[in-house]
């Protein structure tokens, strides 16, 4: 493939100054709603190539500014994804090829501003101008970039007759096109008699070489180019309107009280709890399936200094029969800074539609100790009196910091951020087992972990001068970074409450997921939903019996983690630990073919050689997968890389739904994250796009390493390991590896390539792996047959039955525990994991 030549690399590059818009704002167009203000229509027009029509619609909608600036801000904070740096390098980004297309083309319309828009500004920007032969021209190059434009590309813009407006040359109309000079027809802009500017000539070789490597292919890449980038989903959107505090046009009101009071603080900000109480009397009732309750949303927005400081969105649901008072508030709280705020809220009684409104200022004092309830209705003060009993003297948490590194070993220092006056000590555990207690600061503690990467639940507890519990962390250890984690943190399990108490999670979302939203439930009944930090929320308990808390959360994609504790348990029930095992198992035929329809009664399980009952079976047919792709990348991969690279797109292709995820772990003598866990096919082939085989092989190490990045993560896990040679280069044995197979309860999917029939400890290795843990193990002689491979293993991962029984061992032991399944019709082969840790 040729370079560019030496005579276009010795033109002089145009320098582009980064200009203010200023006077160069680019003309508004008439269809904009003339109240838009100057600014709003303008940026409009800097984004046209970026905002879709369901954006653009809800934009004009809005008639508040604070309500436009907040839109501006998430709408380029959703593109790129979820890493924070690259949505901020997205914006700066374009915003500097806005200002360098406006210096340089006068208006963003311009067909080279809107390819420097959408394509980057190009590497070398040439002008040719040869006014006797040919009409204005001017020339973007772009240099290689990797796998995904590897050649030099060109694009030419002209004008026509050199007036009006410019147009972007396509090869199907002709290089006579660039003619002024009709008698000039025919002969070879390239050759003698043509216009010899050198830029020019390398322009045309270049397309005419991709055209000779593809026809058409030029046209297509160019029509690609022309493209708007995708836009993100249209959820945040939804997300974004859902939020609005106005009310509908015509939309039938009802009353309410509005109060506010401020019953502690945190750090430097004041503990704002709102009440709108609503009186039974107006309310509506929702009546499905004989449940009746009352049900509400609130929106709330705070602003300050005229901006939009804050949103948040609740839902409220009251059983009619937990309903004694004639009245219902719906409580909120939020931690805000001491100033001057104004506060707009909105309530939509769902079974009626009628909604209710209020926007005032609220001035948020400076708390140093709790103070009494201000305003507040007797009868709400009353209720929620016990709730915010927590908050006397502060709020009080303790966070344990996580060391630096993934697979945490050997001696380790755990440090725990201490905030409130209340705390009298801190326990630490590990695994439920208590390893030290610290009265005084710094609340630390070592400890030897041992040289295998285990997981483990290290918790810091502190209690008060009383001995109670008042705060807690954990951190598990050697635990994926994609896990999504619900945990209360109040109330405190065992502990009596009355009337009422103050509910408070931590959640853990995965980087590459969103929080759709939080609910608490009491029993069986959900009381609130949540959208938004804090994840805290006052709740009644209207009676002394044993009650469980529930936290229960969404992503996006419907995925769901909780947590649950009881409370307010009498003394003679006390709290024992319960092993539910979950098992999840292919059936195969005699041809190791996938095998449908078995019910539970064709199934048995044995632990440790004693017969288990079966409480839950399932078809696993639509259950989220998550898979990563464990890809040997060393120098012996070299000649079958760009295969290997191939099929694992294709299995990306086929397997992903909505809710599944697979990533890439490529190692040599070394793993690596190639590709975190994603559902995009974009994201994905630009990883698998970067792999290089180079080095030796660290097979065991790997192992353990994409073992310990799926840990923790709910649903089916697997992992496809591909490797054509022996470990060389592995701190683990194999041993430890087998060990951290089975403890991890993942299955292992391993492809063996060209290994020698006898004799191979690879072979042995990658057999062996598969059978612990309820996989199947492939020979493949070349990279041809991975397709068919995956296309099994696709096959295998839709086709499971999930069993799940609790353990009749109520021993505290940590040892082994075997498993068996047996199926009952003759000829078929049961495989899930070999046992389990306790």
């Amino acid at each position: 493939m040729r370079r560019l030549g030496p005579a276009l690399v010795a033109l002089m590059l145009i320098l582009l100054p980064s200009v203010a818009l200023g006077d160069d704002r680019p003309e508004i167009p008439d269809e904009l709603p003339e109240s838009l203000p100057d600014k709003y229509r303008a940026w409009l027009v800097e984004v046209d190539i970026l905002i879709s029509d369901e954006e653009l619609a809800l934009f004009l909608s809005l008639d508040k500014d604070y309500r436009r600036d907040a839109f501006i801000k998430q709408f380029w904070s959703e593109r790129r994804g979820y890493d924070e740096s690259l949505r901020r390098e997205f914006e700066e980004d374009y915003k500097r090829r806005v200002q360098e297309s406006l210096a340089q083309f006068g208006n963003l319309k311009d067909p080279r501003a809107r390819h420097a828009l959408i394509n980057g500004w190009p590497d070398m920007y040439v002008e040719v101008t040869c006014r006797s032969e040919l009409w204005p021209i001017e020339i973007f190059f772009y240099a290689p970039k990797g796998r995904f434009n590897p050649i030099p590309v060109a694009v030419i813009f002209y004008k026509p007759w050199g007036v009006g407006n410019w147009r972007r040359w396509d090869p199907f109309e002709g290089e006579e096109v660039f003619r002024n000079d009709q008698s000039m027809a025919g002969r070879s802009l390239l050759g003698p008699g043509g216009c010899n500017y050198e830029a020019f000539q390398e322009a045309l070789a270049i397309i005419r070489l991709i055209n000779q490597v593809s026809p058409y292919e030029y046209s297509k890449m160019m029509d690609k180019a022309s493209q708007r980038p995708e836009p993100p989903t249209g959820e945040w959107v939804t997300t974004f309107e859902s939020y609005s505090t106005d009310g509908p046009e015509g939309a039938s009101t009802f009353p309410a009280e509005v109060t506010f009071s401020f019953p502690g603080y945190k750090q430097n900000r004041t503990v704002a709890q709102g009440a709108v109480v609503v009186e039974r009397a107006v309310a509506g009732v929702t009546e499905l399936r004989g449940s009746r309750t009352y049900n509400f949303v609130l929106n709330g927005e705070v602003l300050k200094d005229g901006s939009l400081f804050e949103s948040f969105r609740y839902r409220f649901d009251f059983p009619v029969d937990d309903v004694s008072s004639d009245q219902m508030p719906l409580v909120f709280q939020r931690y805000l800074r001491p100033g001057d705020y104004q506060v707009i809220l909105r309530v939509e009684d769902l079974s009626t539609n009628q909604v209710f409104r209020w926007a005032d200022a609220l001035n948020i004092p400076m708390v140093d100790n709790a103070m009494p309830a201000q305003d507040l209705d007797d009868e709400v003060a009353r209720v929620y009196a016990s709730a915010n009993e927590v908050l006397l003297g502060g709020e009080v948490g303790v966070k344990i910091v996580r060391p630096f590194g993934d697979l945490i070993t050997g001696f380790q220092r755990f440090d725990v951020l201490a905030e409130g006056d209340r705390i009298d000590s801190v326990q630490f555990t590990v695994d439920g087992q208590a390893v030290m207690t610290k009265k005084r600061p710094p609340y630390s503690v070592e400890l030897d972990l041992g040289d295998l990467p285990k997981t483990l639940v290290l918790r810091a507890t502190a209690h008060d001068d009383a001995g109670e519990e008042i705060a807690s962390d954990e951190l598990m250890l050697n635990a994926s970074p994609h896990r999504f984690v619900v945990r209360l943190i109040e109330p405190v399990g065992g502990r009596n409450y009355y009337g009422s108490l103050r509910a408070r999670a931590d959640i853990k979302v995965p980087d590459t997921e969103t929080l759709d939203r939080v609910e608490l439930w009491r029993d069986d009944v959900r009381l609130a939903t949540l959208y938004d930090e804090p994840f805290v929320q006052p709740i009644t308990v209207p009676s002394s019996d044993l009650t469980l808390v529930r936290a229960v959360g969404y992503l996006n994609d419907g995925t769901m983690a909780e947590d649950v504790v009881i409370i307010n348990a009498p003394d003679i029930v006390d709290e024992i630990g319960v092993d539910f095992v979950e098992l999840y198992t292919t059936v195969l035929d005699r041809d190791r073919r996938p095998v449908s329809g078995l019910t539970i009664d064709n199934f048995s399980v044995e632990e440790d050689g004693v017969p288990q009952t079966i409480e839950r079976f399932e078809v696993v047919d639509n259950l989220p997968i998550h898979a990563t792709i464990l890809l040997d990348v060393s120098a012996s991969m070299i000649e079958r890389l760009d295969q290997a690279r191939d099929a694992a797109l294709s299995f990306f292709e086929q397997l992903v739904e909505p809710r599944d995820r697979v990533s890439l772990i490529a190692f040599n003598d070394r793993p690596w994250v190639s590709v975190p866990f994603t559902h995009d096919i974009d994201d994905f082939a630009s990883g698998v796009a970067g792999l290089k085989a180079e080095r030796g092989t660290a097979l065991h190490d790997s192992l353990i390493y994409s073992l310990f990045y799926a840990n923790g993560i709910q649903g089916q896990r697997a992992v496809l390991l591909l490797s054509d040679g022996d470990d060389e280069n592995s701190r683990f044995s194999f041993d430890d590896a087998l060990e951290y197979s089975r403890r991890a309860e993942v299955t292992i999917y391993s492809i063996g390539l060209d290994l020698p029939a006898r004799g191979s400890e690879a072979r042995k290795t990658l057999r062996k792996l598969a059978e612990e843990t309820g996989g199947r193990s492939f020979f493949i002689d070349s990279t041809a047959e991975l397709d068919a491979v995956y296309a099994q293993i696709r096959e295998e991962l839709r086709s499971k039955y999930l069993l799940a029984y609790q353990s009749s061992n109520g021993s505290d032991d940590d040892q082994f525990r075997e498993i068996d399944i047996e199926v009952s019709e003759s000829g078929l082969d049961a495989k899930t994991i070999s046992g389990y840790y306790p």
